[in-house]
């Protein structure tokens, strides 16, 4: 199914949007990965999800990617006697180990690693920030705090812990899990939350065992000081707004938000934007102006994916959220601005041979009258190349492998074309240019650029380009090979 637009969309799929009717509409409507979230729902609704996705990627045609997003080490305060409690500002707090039920002055934590992990300053966030705790002393089982901002405090209500890395691995045992179980499944992408450090993603990559691409979600100070590091082990990257926002001040995330777009698209590595995009669409049928504008700088950034959470997943209004998302995509990119901010914000990369030849199809394809970059790619890798171009003209992936195009899904700009193996460029470029006239992306008359690594199907070794008909007639006449 060929978009009017690059950005990619991802919706998660829930209660409001689990039956093959809505996923169908769904992705008609412009949804192009579909989230699968591995902290609500049991294995059987999850595989029963992945199985319509299938469905309606056999009736469709297309290519659709499936991503499962792991939970991670969900931090929560224990049990209160009373159903809640106020918090005062200024008042004297105190967290534990103790199982007992929890009232106005103390309640357990059980924990003992955030424990481990404090000093006295340290900043304390339950739920979602609006209560928040400064550490004055604390030990190997407790925390004396004073509230600086109060709030009402209830039965298990996240913890976040900003100041400090938490000696916690990214993988539950329920993250170990789910993990076995997606790959099992086949899922196309694994995304891995409470990311701190490198070591996290390879950890991770290990139990993958290269059964599906890891996408690591950056929701921590922590991943945000060593983001390089991470996105050098990451296939991947999503910026997850939600909790960064918790544990930063919420005017410090815009400016991450840019900065790590900038950096993913220039490592060639898909990047999606997440969290309360067109938050008000889980009840109401139109966003906020707002709303729309935060989509729309997302995609200005030129970032590869935006996603839809709670919207698609359990709002009354799902398909209409993946339509007003396409629709604000398809104006943005029509814009002259857009381009001019896009091509402003590229970086030259000439690092390898792959790296001349992409930007070579860039610039021939822009300064003639080229209709599409056709690339041929085992693993994926030269897409990701010349979709870090950001070319003027669509980007058609051929590739042999059904699981290389359904990971394309997630990247800029890339419209997949499933081909048989092939061992001879001249045949490459024939079915470039039959893939081409078959899509709609060009006329007989037109002509097209065509990337591939000779010899065939070895991974990254993009080395050749060409600038060919879409007649394959005129290919056979012209070519003495």
């Amino acid at each position: 199914m060929r978009r009017l637009r690059n950005v990619k969309i991802v919706a998660t799929l829930g209660p409001s949007s689990e039956t093959y009717e809505v996923i169908h509409a769904l992705h008609m409507a412009g949804a192009d990965v579909f989230r699968l979230n591995m902290s609500h729902g049991s294995h059987d609704s999850i595989r029963e999800k992945h199985r319509i996705i299938r469905q309606v990627e056999q009736d469709t045609g297309g290519s659709i990617g499936i991503l499962a997003d792991l939970q991670g080490p969900k931090l929560r305060v224990g049990r209160f006697a009373a159903d809640s409690h106020q918090l005062e500002t200024g008042a004297k707090f105190r967290l534990d180990l103790d199982p007992a039920a929890g009232d106005q002055a103390r309640v357990c934590l059980p924990h003992p690693e955030i424990f481990a992990a404090l000093a006295p300053g340290a900043t304390l966030l339950v739920n979602d920030g609006k209560i928040r705790l400064r550490v004055d002393d604390c030990g190997a089982d407790f925390a004396n705090c004073e509230v600086i901002a109060g709030g009402v405090i209830s039965d298990r209500k996240g913890v976040n812990v900003p100041d400090v890395v938490l000696p916690l691995a990214a993988l539950s045992a329920k993250d170990r899990g789910d993990l076995e179980f997606a790959c099992g499944l086949g899922v196309d992408w694994l995304a891995l939350s409470f990311v701190q450090r490198p070591e996290d993603v390879i950890e991770a990559r290990m139990l993958c065992k290269g059964r599906a691409a890891i996408l690591s979600k950056i929701e921590k100070p922590a991943a945000v000081d060593c983001f390089d590091d991470i996105l050098a082990v990451s296939d991947g990257i999503m910026v997850a707004r939600g909790d960064l926002g918790v544990e930063l001040p919420v005017q410090n995330v815009p400016p991450i938000q840019k900065r790590l777009v900038r950096k993913c698209r220039s490592a060639a590595k898909p990047v999606i934007v997440a969290t309360q995009m067109l938050e008000s669409m889980i009840e109401s049928p139109m966003p906020t102006r707002a709303e729309v504008s935060d989509v729309a700088t997302a995609i200005y950034e030129g970032a590869d994916a935006v996603m839809l959470s709670a919207e698609s997943a359990a709002g009354q209004f799902p398909i209409e959220a993946v339509t007003t998302m396409n629709n604000v995509a398809t104006e943005v990119e029509q814009d002259p601005t857009y381009t001019q901010i896009i091509e402003a914000s590229r970086v030259a990369k000439r690092a390898s041979v792959a790296d001349a030849i992409v930007s070579a199809a860039r610039e021939i394809a822009e300064n003639t009258d080229i209709k599409t970059i056709c690339c041929f790619s085992q693993s994926g890798t030269t897409a990701l190349l010349v979709a870090r171009e950001r070319p003027r003209v669509p980007i058609i992936a051929m590739t042999p492998l059904v699981a290389t195009a359904r990971r394309l899904t997630l990247s800029w700009g890339v419209n997949c074309v499933m081909t048989g193996p092939l061992e001879r460029f001249k045949m490459a470029v024939v079915a470039a240019a039959k893939a081409a006239r078959q899509e709609g992306y060009a006329a007989p008359s037109d002509q097209i650029v065509v990337t591939a690594g000779v010899p065939f199907n070895v991974p990254g070794s993009t080395n050749i380009l060409r600038v060919a008909p879409c007649d394959e007639r005129l290919i056979f006449s012209t070519d003495p090979e």
